[in-house]
C-alpha cells in the first residue's frame, strides 16, 4: 500500500503537474510581465523560459518541504543552500516562527531573481542573501548554467547533466567558501532548519557544514539525493556520526529527498 501511494504521489501526480506546467506556461506568459503568484502562495518575478520557475509556479515540487517549513512551531532559522530563485526561502518567511532566513545562491543572474523575489514578498528585513556556493575549498570556480533550467547548475562534475534536463548555457564564474568562512555567516542562538539542493554536491556541503560550530544548532536537514551521482548511504553515515537519528524519505525511484533530524 505504501509503495502504491508513493507511486501515485511522486509518479503520477508529479508527472501531471509537469504536463500542466508545460501546457499552461505559454498562456500565462502571454498575459504580461507582472509578478506571478505560485501554487505555494508566494509571488515571483516572471521567468517563463526557465523550467525551474515554471515548476515553482505550478507546484510541481509537491508540498513535502513546504509543509515542513510551515509546520515548524518553535522559533527557528531557515538556511537555504542552493536557493535558486528563492521558493523555499519565501515559503519559510510565511511562517511567523521563522525569525531569520539565510540563503546561498552563487549564480549572479539567479541570485538577482532571488533578491527580487524576496523584496517582492516583503521579506528583506529578515533575509540575508549570499552570492556564494559552499564547497570543500574557498576561491573562484566556473559553473555551467542552463538558462532554460537553472536548477540543474552544479559543481559536482556530472558528465550527464543534460539527462536531468536543460542545456548548457556557458560557464559562469562563482565564489565558493568552506567551513571556516561559512561558520560566522551562521552565527546565532536559534535552532536551524537546513535545505540543501546542490545537484550532487550534497555530501560535500554537509561535510563542510559539520565542521562548523554552528552545526550543533542544526535540528534538521532536508536534502536531495540522486542515486546516479550521490551516495545516500555516505550522507546518512556522516549525519549519524554527527548525532542525527531519524531519516525520512520523500519520493521514489533514483531521485528523491531525505529529511534528517536529531530526534
Amino acid at each position: 500500500m505504501a509503495d502504491l501511494a508513493a507511486f501515485w504521489r511522486y509518479g503520477v501526480v508529479k508527472t501531471l503537474r509537469k504536463w500542466k506546467a508545460a501546457a499552461l506556461s505559454p498562456v500565462m506568459a502571454a498575459r504580461g510581465d507582472g509578478p506571478v503568484r505560485s501554487a505555494y502562495g508566494v509571488l515571483m518575478v516572471p521567468n517563463w523560459q526557465d523550467t525551474t520557475f515554471r515548476y515553482c509556479i505550478f507546484g510541481t515540487y509537491g508540498r513535502d518541504l513546504a509543509d515542513l517549513l510551515l509546520g515548524q512551531w518553535e522559533n527557528f532559522v531557515f538556511v537555504d543552500i542552493g536557493a535558486n530563485q528563492g521558493l523555499y526561502s519565501l515559503i519559510a518567511a510565511q511562517n511567523p516562527k521563522c525569525e531569520r532566513i539565510i540563503a546561498f545562491e552563487p549564480v549572479p543572474t539567479t541570485h538577482a531573481r532571488l533578491a527580487a523575489n524576496v523584496a517582492l514578498n516583503g521579506g528583506a528585513a529578515r533575509t540575508v542573501l549570499h552570492l556564494l556556493a559552499i564547497a570543500d575549498s574557498a576561491g573562484e570556480v566556473t559553473i555551467d548554467v542552463a538558462p532554460d533550467h537553472t536548477g540543474t547548475a552544479t559543481l559536482a562534475g556530472r558528465e550527464d547533466r543534460q539527462a536531468g534536463g536543460g542545456s548548457g548555457g556557458g560557464g559562469v564564474t562563482i565564489e565558493t567558501i568552506d567551513a571556516p568562512l561559512l561558520d560566522p555567516l551562521l552565527a546565532g542562538d536559534l535552532p536551524m532548519f537546513v535545505k540543501i539542493d546542490v545537484e550532487g554536491l550534497e555530501a560535500v556541503v554537509i561535510a563542510e557544514l559539520a565542521k562548523t560550530e554552528a552545526f550543533a544548532r542544526v535540528a534538521a536537514i532536508f536534502y536531495e539525493v540522486d542515486d546516479r551521482w550521490a551516495s545516500a548511504g555516505e550522507i546518512e553515515t556522516l549525519l549519524r556520526a554527527a548525532g542525527f537519528t531519524r531519516f525520512a524519505k520523500y519520493g521514489r525511484g533514483h531521485h528523491y529527498d531525505v529529511l534528517a533530524s536529531r530526534s
